[in-house]
Parts: C-alpha cells; sequence; structure tokens
C-alpha cells in the first residue's frame, strides 16, 4: 500500500500533536538548567585563554568545581564558548595535573619534589644571573658613533598570557622594564 505526501505530513503532524500532549505540565527534565545545578554555588569568572574576555559560570559543591559552562549573561560571549574554553573543567578536575613543583635537575633523567619557596627562590637567582650577565648600560650608536645609555638586558625576553587581567599585566610590564628586559610580548597581540 502507497503513502501519499499528504498522508504522510498529515501522519506526521498527528504524532507529534499526540507526543506534545502526552507531557505532564510542571514536571522539569533531567537537562532542566534549575535541576542541573540544584544546591550548587554558583560563581562568574573570565575565560583564561586568549584576550576575548568570555564570561564562565564556576559551580562548586564543597569547594569542588563540579560544572562550568558559559555564562548566558555576559555581554561577550552570551552563554557560547569555544572548544577551548568549553574544556576547561577538565583542566581544573584533573587526576593528571601537577599540584606541586617538580624539578629535574640539569642531566639527570628523573624529576624531585621541591618546596614553593625553594622554587621562588631558584626562579629569582636565575633572573638575577642572567640579568647580571647580559646587561648593557651603555652602547655605542652606529648612525653617529655616539654612546647612549641603554640599562638593559638582551639574555631574557618576558611572554605574557590572557590569564592575566588589566592590572596584572601592568605590573607583568613594570616588573620586566624594571628588569631591563626589552623584549616583551603578550598573547593577545601574537
Amino acid at each position: 500500500m502507497g503513502m501519499s505526501r499528504r498522508d504522510f505530513l498529515r501522519g506526521g503532524a498527528l504524532a507529534a500533536a499526540g507526543v506534545a500532549l502526552t507531557g505532564r505540565p510542571g514536571e522539569a527534565s533531567a537537562d532542566a538548567p534549575q535541576t542541573r545545578i540544584k544546591g550548587l554555588k554558583s560563581s562568574t569568572t573570565i575565560c583564561p585563554y586568549c584576550a576575548v574576555g568570555c564570561g564562565l559560570l564556576v559551580h562548586t559543591k564543597d569547594g569542588k568545581i563540579v560544572n562550568i559552562e558559559g555564562d548566558p549573561q555576559h555581554p561577550i560571549n552570551h552563554g557560547s564558548l569555544c572548544s577551548k574554553g568549553s574544556s576547561l573543567f577538565q583542566v581544573a578536575v584533573n587526576e593528571n595535573r601537577l599540584q606541586k613543583v617538580m624539578y629535574r635537575a640539569p642531566g639527570s633523567d628523573k624529576f624531585e619534589e621541591k618546596s614553593w619557596d625553594w622554587a621562588m627562590d631558584r626562579i629569582a637567582l636565575r633572573l638575577k644571573e642572567t640579568r647580571d650577565k647580559n646587561f648593557k648600560a651603555k652602547e655605542i650608536n652606529k648612525k653617529d658613533n655616539k654612546e647612549y645609555v641603554v640599562n638593559r638586558t638582551e639574555g631574557m625576553a618576558f611572554f605574557g598570557g590572557a590569564g592575566l587581567d588589566n592590572e596584572e599585566c601592568y605590573l607583568w610590564s613594570k616588573f620586566s622594564r624594571a628588569m631591563g628586559v626589552g623584549m616583551l610580548e603578550h598573547q593577545a597581540r601574537l
């Protein structure tokens, strides 16, 4: 028995109407936003990946992150996220994420656990050594053969990241210039 196009459309419309009418009003589905985040503490933040500044909602329970999603009230992304922003949950909640300082000495084949104080002192020492080793106080200009004060180090470069807000970028750039670093770059411009 053949079915005409009109019969097919009529049957489809009747089936859709039947499905719509059999639903129970007032009963929330498992995917309803109210049910999904019920009892969770919600806070807003900004995605750390690029300079766009998409808004995020972070839901926590007992101090642990249980959900991260785009903020529908945010003026930039209106709740949508790119693939990197969508993967933030696995960055925050991941058993492979390092929680301690791991150091591998030159020539060694294994990592050893170190304290944060040790790491900060080591970084400060290496920065100072590199700055002192490569510091130029004066330089002769090739065009006019005059000596000029430059006070810079050419042994370091500083790279910023989108996880920094404006105030942190300001402090980062002030610190790098105080160190005499002339090679300064930021992820937002790359």
